[in-house]
């Protein structure tokens, strides 16, 4: 099992490029199943779950081919039997999104209840409630949905809580219902807007997509299309993060400052001096950093996937921060192992109390999920000695060749297998 050794100490220098989003390629991937037509999608990472989305796919009968420019071809000319089994899914909560394109292209579904990081309960009874409502006959045993329906039926849907995977799931389930579908109380992250460009481009009628409702107008089938996946703002600020830790320099480009708007505020009431322009973000060396509190919420707030990340930064600042996890309810994980290294941080409930600076030093960790596993990479680069991290293949699902690009801003970092 690899694990990537860090000497840290070094301030990071210099520019890096940042990868397609994760979590909007994982839809888009997901809304190949929505027609026969192929589908050319640009910027597409590899990484884990996308490389497992694929996998899925071709169980399902696609054709897919990806070249190392991040450029992939999939095609789902023949639908072969519709399910995602156990094996297939187990390891990636974003599988679901297969349920509404197989229901709504071929009346019928079988999928597995999905895995992935274990930071909480995420569950997928929002979905199922809504393709209910859409006329989907829908049961669940033996841990599989099935879901049965002769054609999927516009229906008015609120949403009980904001749902970025349920949001996507019945945006392109409603694409070929029959009838207008509106949905309400909508996640309203990048990600959404990004799945819902490329559904337009292959013949979807979709308005509001960003804002908290959304209407499609369903239409009898889609065609093929080429979208580009949008820049991955997490990986971007975890790039932000990484040059204030280190009390470097870094430029983050290819990127959409617009994306972190949040992140890029409290950095900024931080001490950490920012620059922005188009499609590029730096983060320069502080001379002073401060604690600030944060609350993690749905997107346009602060992304709970760059709460870990900010945690390590706090170690370092002067003060007491409070961070508040408000998405999930097991999302600290990693403060057992910055407290290992000598963080000073108290849990209560779904708040934890960071109080710096203090001196890390290198230690054995082990990374318990995906962005706790950058939350110890960002750690161990601020930290005295060497630290090993055990478990790397939790940020292989996440994030696209990390250790080579932390190494071009000059990191002392190895993958060892």
């Amino acid at each position: 099992m690899d694990k990537i050794r860090i000497r840290g100490g070094r301030p990071l220098e210099g520019s890096i490029a940042v990868s397609g989003a994760k979590n909007a390629a994982l839809p888009d991937l997901a809304a190949a199943l929505l027609t026969d037509q192929p589908l050319v999608l640009r910027n597409v990472p590899q990484v884990r779950d996308v490389i497992t989305m694929t996998r899925l796919l071709e169980h399902l009968g696609a054709r897919t081919s990806v070249d190392r420019e991040g450029m992939c071809h999939v095609q789902v000319s023949r639908m072969s039997e519709p399910e995602a089994p156990y094996d297939l899914v187990r390891t990636m909560r974003a599988s679901v999104l297969v349920l509404g394109p197989l229901v709504a292209r071929t009346g019928w579904a079988r999928v597995s209840l999905p895995g992935g990081c274990a930071i909480g309960e995420r569950p997928i009874d929002l979905h199922l409630d809504a393709l209910s409502r859409m006329g989907a006959d829908v049961e669940l045993v033996h841990g599989y949905v099935t879901a049965r329906s002769r054609r999927l039926r516009g229906a008015d849907i609120t949403f009980a809580t904001r749902t970025v995977t349920g949001t996507e799931n019945l945006m392109m389930a409603a694409t070929l219902a029959e009838g207008r579908t509106v949905l309400r109380h909508c996640a309203m992250e990048p990600e959404i807007v990004d799945l819902a460009a490329l559904l337009t481009a292959m013949g979807a009628h979709i308005t509001g997509a960003g804002t908290e409702t959304i209407q499609i107008e369903g239409v009898d089938s889609l065609h093929g299309a080429t979208h580009g996946v949008i820049p991955d703002r997490v990986e971007a600020g975890t790039f932000l993060i990484a040059g204030a830790i280190s009390r470097g320099r870094v430029e983050v480009t290819e990127c959409d400052p617009g994306h972190l708007a949040a992140l890029v505020d409290v950095l900024e009431r931080c001490g950490v001096p920012l620059t922005t322009g188009p499609g590029r973000m730096e983060a320069g060396p502080w001379e002073s950093l401060g604690a600030h509190d944060i609350v993690t919420s749905t997107y346009p707030g602060f992304a709970t996937d760059l709460q870990a990340q900010y945690m390590a930064l706090m170690t370092q600042a002067s003060g007491a921060a409070v961070i508040t996890e408000n998405i999930f309810e097991n999302r600290f994980m990693h403060a057992g192992e910055l407290r290992r290294m000598g963080a000073d941080i108290t849990l209560e409930g779904r708040t934890a109390i960071v109080r710096g600076p203090t001196k890390l030093s290198g230690a054995p960790l082990m990374a318990t999920d995906l962005r706790a596993s950058a939350s110890l990479i960002l750690a161990a680069l601020a930290a005295d000695g060497e630290s090993t991290i055990n478990r790397v293949y939790h940020i292989d699902r996440g994030y696209e060749r990390i250790e080579e690009k932390l190494r071009a801003l000059g990191a002392e970092i190895e993958r060892m297998h």
